[in-house]
Parts: C-alpha cells; structure tokens; sequence
C-alpha cells in the first residue's frame, strides 16, 4: 500500500469486471491493467513497485503505463480536498477498467460524471445479456433466510428493489437495511411485500448534507506540468506531442489607435460633408 492519501484511485462509472475487460489491449498491457484493476484503492502503482510483483522490468513497466494511458484507462493529476483547510494539493492516479477518452476524463475532474452511465451503456451494448440482479434485489431474495416471514416473491423483489436502491444512494449499507426490515417483526405477517413497502418508505433515512467534489486538474504524463484536461489529448500537452505553442495576443500600441481613431473621425466628417451636398 501507499502512504496514506496516495496510491491508487478507482475512477467512477465503470462497467462490472468481466473476464475481457482489457482484451483490446496488447498481452503485456492487458496483464498490467488486470493486475492494477484488482488492486485495492490506495496501492502503490508506482514502477519500482509493480517491478517487484509483475515478470516485467521497469522500462517496459513504464511503457505499459504510458499505452494503458494513451488507451484511456490511466491519469495522473492532483486533487484538492474541499473542506480540509489545507491548501495543499494531493497527487493522484487514477483508474478505470472501462477505457475513457478525453471528454470522459474532462467532465471527471469537474465532478460531473454520471455515475450510472456505465450499467446503461453496458445494458445498451448488449442488448440479449440476461440482466443482472442487482444489490437491492439480492438483498430482498435473502430476506427469507433470515426473516422467513419475510419470504418474497421474484415479482415483489422486482418491485420493491427501487426502494432499497433509494436506501444505498443515501449512504446505507446491506446490514442496515436488513435490520430496519427485520426488527420487531409482528406476528403473523400477513403481506410480507406490504410490510416491507411500508417500513422503507416510513424509514427512509435523511438525504446526505451535499458535498463539494473535490477540485481535480490532470499532469502531463510526460512532462508532469498540470493543466486543463481539455488541453492534455491522450493525457499529453501541446507541447510535448510537437504542437506550437498558441502565439501570445499583444494589444495594439497607443499610437496605432490613436491613428485608427482619427481615420475614423476624418470618414465620418465627410460622410456629414456629402449629406449636406
């Protein structure tokens, strides 16, 4: 692991770990991102680390970070945490499995990444997968184990999973949902379906205070210099891809105005001059 606050970050948005995550990419490449892909938040990703654990040397190390970068699955930027007090800004690396491209990569260090697209386009692109159940339904299906009374229907698991997905995006966890449906259960249950519709409605925790994204700018992963992530194609600046650099915008110099001002002054004169006539 890191030092603390360093390391490894997971990107937001991503697409459930499949076994052909990183099939587009190159063998060296795909068994790199794989391994940096199980890795918990906060590991060293550094080259001298990952040389110690992976049958690579750290130059192609290197390399394989720059291609996973280049790819859209790795940035390097810093990271300034809102309500800390301290002006000092944190290196990160960040990393997602689903490769992104530069807009993606802009709108995260905004903070305005949807994180739900991910689920949709996956859903989207493949149209006849059998759909997956999700945290709400798997905890609803289980209820049963431990509360029999509570048993529940695939249709009644179906409907009620929107309430207990309203549950997590307020900060609940598995447990806690679980105890507010199961305690101090009456006897007999007559409509368990009923019974839980009423508790995760009459339950429902508050909505979290809201928090200020953190503010993010992405480094040039050859130079290192911080910028604007619409300015780093690929995750490299201008400069270091061979771009020149924009020519600087000198404002015209007092003479030259004051020239411009009289030509303008003498046409309007004449124009008055020819209206007369």
């Amino acid at each position: 692991m890191a030092s603390p606050g360093y390391g490894k970050r997971d990107a937001p948005d991503q697409r459930p770990r499949t076994n052909h995550d990183f099939a587009h990419l190159p063998p060296r490449e795909a068994a790199v991102a794989a391994y940096i892909d199980r890795l918990p938040s906060g590991a060293d990703i550094s080259v001298k680390t990952l040389a110690k654990h992976l049958p690579y040397g750290q130059c192609a190390l290197r390399t394989a970070l720059n291609n996973l970068r280049q790819a859209g699955h790795l940035r390097r930027g810093r990271e300034h945490l809102t309500g800390t007090g301290s002006q000092l800004w944190i290196t990160r690396t960040w990393f997602t499995r689903t490769a992104r491209g530069d807009d993606w990569w802009a709108a995260f260090t905004r903070g305005d990444v949807p994180q739900k697209h991910a689920e949709a386009e996956a859903q989207a692109e493949e149209p006849h997968r059998r759909p997956t159940r999700s945290r709400a339904f798997i905890l609803l299906a289980a209820l049963g184990r431990t509360a029999p009374a509570l048993s529940l229907s695939q249709r009644d698991c179906a409907a009620l999973a929107p309430l207990v997905g309203e549950w997590f995006e307020r900060g609940a966890n598995e447990e806690s949902v679980r105890h507010a449906l199961t305690a101090g259960l009456p006897t007999p249950v007559h409509s368990p379906a009923a019974l839980i519709r009423r508790r995760l409605t009459d339950k429902l925790p508050p909505e979290p205070a809201a928090v200020r994204a953190p503010l993010r700018m992405l480094e040039c992963a050859k130079c290192g210099v911080p910028g604007r992530a619409e300015a780093l194609a690929g995750g490299v600046c201008g400069e270091c891809r061979g771009e020149a650099p924009p020519r600087p915008t000198s404002p015209l110099p007092a003479s030259a105005i004051h020239s411009r001002a009289a030509d303008i002054r003498v046409a309007m004169s004449r124009r008055r001059e020819e209206s007369r006539t």
